[in-house]
C-alpha cells in the first residue's frame, strides 16, 4: 500500500493526522463530517514554505526598492524601508511583523494588480534565500505539499490564510501547492475600479486594507471563507487565534503547529524569532490541544531534494 505521507515518520504527530482524517470522512462514524464542510486551513510563511531570516515577501520588496531607488521620498522615511535599503537584516528582525510587513504592501502602489503580479512572477523564477541559497520557490516543504494532496484525496478544501500579501502569494499557490488563487486568504490593500486606454482594471492603491495575522485571520476566514475550519495547521503566535478558533468549534478538530528545530536541514527558531516568534503556542499548546510538528523528528525529508 502506497503511504500518501512517506515524508512524515511514523510517530503521534502522523499518527494524529491520519486518525483525524479517517474519523471524518468514515460515512456512518460518530465523527463524520460532510466534505463541503471538510475546511482546512494553512498559514504560508513557515508553514508551507521557508521564512527565515525573512519572509519571501520582504526579500522582494528589498529588491524593489533598490530598483526604485529614491523616486518617492516619504517611502524612504519609514524605518523598515531605512532598514531594507542598507540591508540591515538586524535592525528589521528587531521589529514587529506589520511594521516590516507594511511597506511591502505598499510599496507598488498605482500598479494595477495584473503587473504586480507579474513582477512577483518574473522576479520569483530567479530569487534566493540568501542564507540557505535555495529559490525561494524550492523553499516549499515537501511533507506539506504531500498533506495538502492527502487532504483533497479525501475530501478537504485547502486554504491559505497567511500574514504574506494576498497577490504575492495568489502567484504562487497553485503551482506550489495546488491551492487556487481564490482559496488563498491573506493580508492586502485597498484596490480600486480603473477605467484605462487599455480596459477596465484594478488598481492598487497606497493604503493598507487587511493585516491578516493573529485575530484578523480570523476575521478575514468569515469574510472569505465563510466556514469554521476543522482543521489548521500554523508555525507562530500570529496563527494562534486560527488554531484556537478552529479547535472551539464542535465535532472533531485537528491543530497543527510546526516547531522549527532542524538547524541541519533548514533552521532552528521560536521564541527570538521577532518577525514570527513562537512563544505562547510552543507553552501553552497542549493545554489549547495543539498538536506540535517537530521538524527534526517527524519528517523524513524538509524540501525533498
Amino acid at each position: 500500500m502506497v503511504d500518501a505521507l512517506s515524508s512524515w515518520n511514523d510517530g503521534a504527530a502522523k499518527a494524529a493526522i491520519t486518525g483525524f482524517v479517517a474519523r471524518v470522512a468514515r460515512e456512518g462514524g460518530p465523527d463524520y463530517v460532510p466534505p463541503a464542510e471538510r475546511i482546512a486551513v494553512f498559514d504560508n510563511d513557515g508553514t508551507l514554505w521557508c521564512e527565515y531570516p525573512m519572509q519571501v515577501q520582504v526579500f522582494f520588496v528589498l529588491d524593489e526598492l533598490r530598483r526604485m531607488g529614491t523616486a518617492d521620498p516619504a517611502l524612504l522615511e519609514k524605518p523598515a524601508v531605512k532598514a531594507m535599503l542598507a540591508g540591515d537584516l538586524q535592525a528589521l528582525a528587531g521589529m514587529s511583523k506589520q511594521e516590516v510587513f507594511e511597506p511591502a504592501f505598499m510599496v507598488h502602489a498605482g500598479m494595477t494588480v495584473a503587473q504586480f503580479k507579474a513582477s512577483v512572477a518574473a522576479w520569483i523564477e530567479g530569487a534566493r534565500n540568501p542564507k540557505s541559497g535555495r529559490g525561494f520557490a524550492a523553499g516549499a516543504y515537501r511533507p506539506q505539499r504531500e498533506l495538502l494532496d492527502y487532504l483533497r484525496a479525501n475530501g478537504f478544501k485547502t486554504f491559505i490564510v497567511t500574514g504574506g500579501g494576498i497577490e504575492f502569494v495568489r502567484v504562487v499557490s497553485e503551482r506550489l501547492y495546488g491551492i487556487p488563487p481564490e482559496q488563498v486568504v491573506g493580508s492586502s490593500t485597498k484596490n480600486r475600479f480603473e477605467v484605462t486606454a487599455d480596459g477596465i482594471e484594478v488598481l492598487k492603491l497606497p493604503q493598507l486594507g487587511s493585516f491578516d495575522d493573529r485575530e484578523e485571520k480570523v476575521a478575514n476566514i468569515e469574510l472569505h471563507i465563510g466556514r469554521r475550519p476543522i482543521l489548521a495547521f500554523g508555525n507562530s503566535d500570529g496563527d494562534l487565534a486560527m488554531l484556537r478558533y478552529t479547535l472551539a468549534g464542535p465535532g472533531a478538530r485537528l491543530g497543527l503547529v510546526l516547531h522549527h528545530d532542524d538547524a541541519a536541514r533548514e533552521f532552528a527558531y521560536d521564541r527570538d524569532f521577532r518577525l514570527s516568534p513562537l512563544r505562547e503556542a510552543l507553552d501553552e499548546g497542549a493545554g489549547y490541544g495543539l498538536t506540535r510538528v517537530s521538524m527534526k523528528d517527524d519528517w523524513t525529508t524538509v524540501f525533498g531534494d
